[in-house]
C-alpha cells in the first residue's frame, strides 16, 4: 500500500489507524474534519484540496468529487496506468470512509431542510468507486474493520478474498444508506412510506424451512434473529418462530415467569415466587404438549430448574442467563439448544404474501377496562383477568384462555369457531375450572361462548366488546352471575 484516503464522520480509532499507516510508509490523503483530527495528532497527510488543486467549497458539500480522487479509486492497475500518470493521478490503494449519520439524524425531529444536509454524496460515491475496483483498492466502511488493515499491513497486503469481502460490505452499506434516505423521503407525513426498501444482514442458511422438503434461511443481527446457541443443534426455522412467540409473551411479565410454546402457541404459562415454581406450574398445565416445546423464562436458569427442564424433552431453552451448574447439566442433552434472551428490537412486523408483504406496527394499546355487568370482578378475579388477557394477546385466533391469578388452566387456540376454542380449552384443562376466569381475544358475537365457560366453572370474563349483540351477552352474564370486563382492544393473531 502506497496511498490511503481517510474521510470519516465517526472519528473512533482514526488517529490510531492513521498513525499505523504512517508508520508503514503509507501516504495519507485527507480533508475536512478528518484532516483536522490528523493535524491535531501531528500525523503527516496531504490535504485533498492541495492534491486536487481545488479548495473545499459550498460548506463542505464539494471536496472529494474530483477526477484526481475518483481516478485514483477507479483506475485499473496495468490498464489505466498511462492516463493516470498523464493526469497526475496517484493510485489510491486504501479508502477509509464512514458516512454522515443520516438515519440517526432523521430520528431527531429535524426539518426536511436540516436533515437533507446529512445526506452524504461524496462518501458513497467514493465507496462505490473503490468497491467497484476492489481488485486494486481495499475499502473500509466501519471502524470495526480497522483490525483488518493492521493485519494486512503486517502480512504485506489484503488477500483477494478479503478485498472482495470488503467490497460486498461496502455495497451493502451504501444500499442500506440509500434505503434509509428513500424510506424517510417516501414516508414524510405518513404512517408508512409509499415505497419501502428493506435490508437484513447476517443471512444464515438453515437445515430446511418449516418442513424438510422446503429450504429456509434466517436474516438479522439483532433480537431473536441474531442470537447464536450456547449449545445444541442449529436452530431450525420453526425454533425461531416458536422462540419469537415465547419471548413476546414472556416480556409481558415482570414477576418470575415461564412460557412454554408449541407450534407458535402457548401451551403453558405461569408466574410464581420463583422461576422454578413458574416453570413446573406451566409445564404441568399441559405436559403432553410441553414435549418437544420451546421454553422461555425471565430469570437465570439454575441447577434446580435445569434438572426439571431436562426431565422433559425440550427443543429450546431461552433465559437471560444460565448458571455454571445449569450449563453442566444441560450438556447431558447435547441436542438441546440454549439461547440467551436478547433485548427486544423495536421494528415493524413484516409478513410475506403472494407478490409482496404486509407491514404493521403496534403502538401502545389504549385499553379501557370497563366493567359492564352488575357484578364487578373480585380483586382475585381482576388479577386473573389481567393475566389471562396477556396470554390471550399472544395466542392464535380464535383464542380462549382459562386461567387463575398465576397460571393458564386451559388454552383453546387457532379455531374457526370461538365456541369450539372454549370447548377445546375446557377439554385440555387438567385442573378444576371452578372459580377460573376467561379471556377472549375478540368480542363474543353471541352468549354461547360465555355460557359454555360459565358451565365449566368460570366466574369472570374479559373481552374487547364491540359486537352488535353486546347487550345480549351482558344480560347472559348478569343472569349467570359472571363478572365481565370490556377492554376496547382486540387481539387477533393470525
Amino acid at each position: 500500500m502506497k496511498w490511503a484516503l481517510l474521510s470519516v464522520w465517526n472519528k473512533e480509532g482514526i488517529v490510531e489507524l492513521a498513525s499505523l499507516l504512517h508508520q508503514h510508509g503509507v501516504n495519507l490523503l485527507s480533508s475536512g474534519g478528518t484532516g483536522g483530527v490528523l493535524k491535531k495528532a501531528s500525523i503527516p497527510f496531504t490535504e485533498v484540496a492541495d492534491y486536487t488543486g481545488y479548495p473545499e467549497m459550498m460548506d463542505g458539500r464539494v471536496k472529494t468529487l474530483h477526477p484526481r480522487i475518483h481516478g485514483g479509486l477507479l483506475g485499473r492497475r496495468g490498464t489505466d496506468d498511462r492516463v493516470m500518470e498523464e493526469q497526475g493521478i496517484v493510485p489510491i490503494d486504501l479508502l477509509v470512509v464512514n458516512l454522515y449519520p443520516f438515519g440517526e439524524m432523521a430520528q431527531k425531529g429535524l426539518s426536511l431542510e436540516e436533515v437533507t444536509e446529512y445526506i452524504d454524496v461524496g462518501g458513497p460515491a467514493m465507496v462505490r468507486a473503490a468497491a467497484k475496483n476492489y481488485r486494486d483498492v481495499a475499502v473500509i466502511t466501519d471502524p470495526a474493520q480497522y483490525p483488518l488493515v493492521e493485519a494486512a499491513l503486517r502480512k504485506g497486503d489484503f488477500s483477494p478474498e478479503e478485498r472482495f469481502s470488503l467490497a460486498r460490505a461496502a455495497f451493502a452499506r451504501t444500499a442500506a444508506y440509500d434505503a434509509a434516505i428513500s424510506n424517510y423521503l417516501h414516508g414524510l407525513g405518513k404512517d408508512f412510506p409509499d415505497l419501502l426498501t428493506l435490508q437484513f444482514p447476517n443471512g444464515r442458511v438453515l437445515r430446511y424451512g418449516e418442513n424438510p422438503h422446503q429450504k429456509g434461511a434466517v436474516y438479522g443481527s439483532g433480537g431473536i434473529a441474531g442470537q447464536q446457541t450456547l449449545q445444541g443443534k442449529q436452530m431450525s426455522y420453526n425454533n425461531y418462530l416458536d422462540l419469537n412467540a415465547a419471548a413476546g409473551l414472556l416480556r409481558e411479565f415482570s414477576k418470575p415467569a415461564a412460557v412454554i410454546v408449541k407450534h407458535n402457541n402457548p401451551c403453558g404459562v405461569s408466574i410464581g415466587e420463583s422461576v422454578l415454581e413458574a416453570y413446573t406450574t406451566a409445564r404441568d398445565a399441559d405436559p403432553v404438549s410441553a414435549y418437544g416445546s420451546v421454553v422461555a423464562v425471565n430469570r437465570e436458569v439454575d441447577s434446580a430448574l435445569a434438572e426439571e427442564i431436562t426431565a422433559t424433552f425440550v427443543e429450546v431453552v431461552a433465559a437471560p442467563s444460565f448458571s455454571a451448574g445449569a450449563r453442566k447439566l444441560f450438556l447431558k442433552k447435547e441436542n438441546l439448544r440454549l439461547l440467551v434472551l436478547p433485548d427486544p428490537v423495536d421494528a415493524w412486523e413484516l409478513r410475506s404474501i403472494d407478490g409482496g408483504i404486509l407491514v404493521q406496527h403496534t403502538p401502545p394499546s389504549r385499553e379501557r377496562w370497563e366493567v359492564v355487568t352488575e357484578r364487578s370482578p373480585t380483586p382475585s378475579e381482576d388479577r386473573a383477568l389481567h393475566f389471562a388477557w396477556k396470554v390471550c394477546a399472544h395466542t392464535k385466533s380464535n383464542a380462549i384462555i382459562f386461567a387463575d391469578e398465576k397460571r393458564t388452566l386451559g388454552i383453546g387456540a387457532g379455531q374457526m369457531s370461538r365456541v369450539d376454542a372454549a370447548k377445546i380449552a375446557i377439554e385440555k384443562s387438567l385442573s378444576s375450572l371452578a372459580g377460573s376466569v376467561v379471556a377472549s381475544d375478540a368480542f363474543l358475537p353471541f352468549p354461547d361462548t360465555l355460557e359454555v365457560a360459565a358451565a365449566a366453572g368460570a366466574t369472570a370474563l374479559v373481552q374487547p366488546g364491540g359486537s352488535i349483540r353486546d347487550r345480549d351477552v351482558i344480560d347472559a352474564a348478569n343472569s349467570l352471575g359472571v363478572a365481565m370486563v370490556f377492554t376496547g382492544v382486540r387481539h387477533f393473531r393470525h
